[in-house]
């Protein structure tokens, strides 16, 4: 039995009966060997402490019965602290950014809205991805919105280069690894396409441009006013959608399932992708794709709660328009 198995399944004890140090022990060895960790003995002892912390809060948050659930994952020896630090932040938003407000579209509402859509299942959705410890989840957002509108458009669906955007759309305003914004690169994009992930891998680490055959374009692309998601109804049904969300809160890290509906502010630092929307137990949610690998979450997802603009999600959505193959 996998460790994440055995995990979730004392997650559904009471958080008031407390492991032994010995299960603790057990549990750790295993996730250990299951996730191939290695430490030097002067850090093992803190790791350790670490993934117990996290066990407890876990099977804490599981025994309350919210709408969703937690689980251990790979990030389990890393303190909320070390993950935000590492994993969110990419996103960085400009005070008065006028590139975004000249971008402003007008949403006409859909009175012929289906009550689900998931983009995946009409193929324009490539597999999760892993930004690594690098902040570029802008690039992931970006790329996975032009993959989809490449997909409608040519009905050819190809994984396109994020460290291309990383390496040469610096001079359109974004920063590799330390961060970028969604609209900067479409910008880059509209002017010089993109390639595909196959012949600009991903490395994960900043780089110099290299020369590469651009397989897709965007003409445009159209931003929407903040905070509407009526206006987001209407606009995923062209298409998945790039938006950004406030991502430090500690849920995120241990997110394993149902509608992530906790509390959470719209100070945006994490880029991602809206590719449909459904309801559960009367709950409706957008379907959230994420770049953090797809051991986390729900294969890579999280459901986000519908109709509380949820960790500020309304508030910067752009989606790509006019794709083509280059």
């Amino acid at each position: 039995m996998k460790i994440v198995l055995l995990i979730a399944g004392l997650a559904l004890v009471s958080a008031i009966a407390p492991l032994s140090n010995s299960e603790y022990e057990y549990l750790f060895t295993a996730w250990v060997n299951e996730y191939g960790k290695s430490y030097e003995t002067s850090e093992f002892f803190n790791r350790f402490n670490v993934f117990r912390a996290n066990l407890d809060m876990i099977r804490e948050h599981n025994s309350k019965n919210e709408s969703f659930t937690m689980g251990m994952n790979e990030f389990g020896d890393m303190t909320w602290e070390e993950f935000r630090a590492t994993y969110v932040g990419g996103y960085k938003a400009r005070a008065g950014e006028y590139i975004r407000s000249k971008n402003y579209g007008t949403v006409k509402p859909n009175p012929n809205i289906p009550s689900s859509l998931d983009w995946r299942a009409k193929g324009a959705v490539t597999p999760v991805k892993n930004q690594g410890q690098c902040g570029s989840c802008w690039a992931f957002s970006t790329t996975g919105s032009v993959e989809g509108a490449h997909q409608i458009a040519t009905g050819n669906l190809v994984s396109l280069s994020e460290q291309q955007l990383m390496d040469c759309a610096s001079s359109y305003g974004n920063q590799g690894c330390n961060g970028g914004l969604m609209d900067d690169a479409f910008e880059y994009i509209i002017a010089h396409g993109i390639c595909s992930e196959a012949s600009y891998p991903y490395k994960g680490v900043d780089g110099t441009c290299k020369k590469c055959t651009s397989v897709a374009s965007i003409k445009s692309y159209t931003n929407d006013p903040a905070g509407n998601e009526n206006n987001l109804s209407t606009m995923i049904q062209n298409g998945p959608v790039s938006i950004a969300i406030e991502a430090d809160q500690s849920a995120f890290q241990f997110y394993s399932g149902g509608v992530f509906s906790a509390a959470c502010g719209h100070n945006l630092d994490h880029g991602v992708l809206i590719v449909g929307y459904g309801t559960m137990s009367s709950k409706p949610y957008w379907i959230v794709k994420n770049s953090w690998g797809a051991s986390w979450g729900m294969q890579g997802y999280i459901l986000m709660i519908q109709g509380k603009d949820e960790c500020g999600l309304a508030n910067a959505a752009s989606q790509p328009d006019g794709a083509s193959a280059f």
